[in-house]
């Protein structure tokens, strides 16, 4: 086993992997599981939990029915959109990759856009999920200020609006083309030196499964690419989990630590990041955008109509995404400016943004928090629209005089024309990919939290409780007999030192990670 030490954070603090002192704040199940039932439980924790001013670092122990039949680690995570993630490096043109990440990012939610709010199963300490995606590339339009073409989970638009085939993906439009494999194994981020489908946390929307496209035409699926997730649960007071994402095969990897910080604010809930999370990191480690990273902050959101039982989701401030190691001559970074909703009428979910040039050895820029604060003279592009719907985006004059790769094809539009960026109202949740309970792990989240799926699947409540509360003490027994013994919980997958958000893979993450890629389809 590891070294038995504690993970050391910036202010000297401890991560802690022990229980929080004290009883845990239980709700009683009112044995009432219709709509109105819930929703009294629900105003009962509201009211225990006014004047908490964490609550995601509260020992809260909710009756079954409350909870949505998933485990966390299962629902938390940032590719409900693998194919724009795979995207991410397959233009030419730094701006452009610019411009696929800021995508990406409107898209790493969708659950949050067709799916309702739910609260899946707390995380205990040493969990950890594994998934995969196979998706057919995205292709492109002989015009390369259009957004990608997506092939699958799409609503599928009129078949006169889809391109022939001669004007997909071509050397006019900038792109690659072509697969790469990453020399460095996929892996350089976080290293030193019979298929289940995933139980899906949102639905369809609007759309409707006559208008959906789920499956590749034309017997594409040898051209599929392979996206892998690696998660653990590294602390459990404060709540902590590390992820680790790679695409080899286009030579982009994501990793960063999950932790949120809540409270009851009026009547909403208000969710930012923990202490701990700093964010999403991106790594292009071959093709195109080889060496570049790229950094994502996390806005703050909303969870509204607590008191209603209707629930819905705002966000607010805003979304940095930097771009560091280009190797284009030319920097550049996004603000995404959530505007506020008023305290009166709908909301409305409106977004704005701009893409910039900036100096990396300078740190003005890290002053410039809203679409306001950055010098006209330096934005390259604008773009607005609301971020449950459609987002459109164009270059700025400023652009043409901005330095960029002789290589770069992507034509300048004019200050009143613009484009489409994405339009999430034709986007949804692309399933994962997850071997079978007999394969599983006894730690490994669907295998241990199936007798508490099973009997909320079947509406067994009570049961689920039970359920639940088992693996919850064996959770607390286990806290208990480390701290007699003196030692201290080490994960498995991820090294112990989480201080620069950057998780780093140990041999056996490594190792879960090709073994994910290896899975038979």
């Amino acid at each position: 086993m590891a070294d038995e030490t504690l993970v050391k954070i910036p202010s000297g603090d401890v991560l802690e992997d022990d229980d929080a002192s004290g009883p845990p704040i239980s709700l009683p199940d009112s044995g009432d599981t219709g709509e109105g039932g819930k929703l009294n439980m629900i105003v009962q924790l509201v009211k225990k939990c006014l004047g908490v001013k964490d609550i995601a670092a509260m020992r809260l122990s909710l009756p079954a029915s409350l909870l949505e039949p998933l485990p966390n680690l299962e629902y938390w995570h940032y590719l409900d959109r693998p194919d724009l993630f795979a995207a991410i490096n397959d233009s030419n043109d730094p701006f452009d990759r610019m411009l696929a990440v800021v995508r990406f990012t409107f898209t790493k939610d969708l659950k949050f856009v067709h799916g309702k709010v739910c609260k899946p199963y707390n995380s205990v300490l040493g969990e950890h999920f594994r998934a995969h995606w196979d998706v057919p590339p995205v292709s492109y339009t002989s015009d390369p200020t259009q957004p990608p073409i997506l092939r699958v989970h799409t609503a599928v638009p009129p078949p006169t609006q889809l391109p022939n085939a001669s004007e997909t993906l071509s050397v006019k439009s900038n792109r690659s083309g072509k697969s790469y494999k990453s020399t460095r194994s996929g892996l350089s981020m976080t290293s030193k030196g019979k298929i289940s489908p995933s139980t899906p946390p949102t639905s369809l929307g609007d759309a409707g499964l006559s208008n959906l496209s789920l499956s590749v035409p034309n017997g594409a699926n040898e051209d599929n690419i392979r996206i892998v997730y690696v998660t653990e649960q590294v602390s459990h007071h404060p709540p902590v989990s590390a992820y680790y994402a790679s695409c080899p095969s286009r030579g982009t990897e994501m990793a960063g630590i999950d932790q949120i910080s809540a409270k009851v604010s009026g009547t909403a809930l208000r969710v930012a990041p923990g202490s701990f999370n700093k964010g999403i990191y991106i790594n292009l480690t071959s093709g195109p955008g080889e060496g570049e990273k790229y950094h994502i902050s996390h806005p703050v959101a909303n969870v509204n109509g607590i008191l209603r039982g209707s629930f819905y989701i705002t966000v607010g401030d805003s979304t940095i995404v930097t771009c560091s190691g280009s190797k284009g001559g030319v920097s550049y970074r996004a603000v995404i400016e959530y505007k506020e909703e008023s305290w009166l009428g709908r909301a409305h979910f409106l977004v704005e943004g701009v893409i910039h040039t900036y100096d990396e050895e300078s740190t003005e820029h890290e002053e410039w928090t809203k679409v306001k604060h950055v010098p006209t003279a330096r934005v390259v592009a604008v773009f607005d629209g609301c971020w449950r719907n459609h987002i459109r985006w164009r270059r700025t004059a400023a652009s043409s005089s901005t330095p960029s790769p002789p290589s770069s094809a992507t034509p300048s539009l004019s200050e009143t024309e613009y484009a489409t960026l994405v339009d999430l109202s034709t986007l949804f949740v692309v399933p994962k990919q997850v071997r079978p309970l007999e394969r599983q792990l006894p730690n490994e989240s669907r295998k241990l939290w199936d007798a508490v799926t099973t009997r909320l699947v079947t509406k067994e409540f009570g049961e689920a409780t039970k359920a639940k509360l088992a693996i919850e003490q064996k959770q607390r027994d286990e806290a208990g007999e480390r701290k007699r013994k003196g030692i201290h919980f080490i994960p498995q997958y991820f090294e112990q030192d989480i201080s620069s958000g950057i998780p780093v893979l140990t041999a056996a993450g490594r190792k879960a990670v090709a073994e994910e890629l290896r899975e038979s389809s």
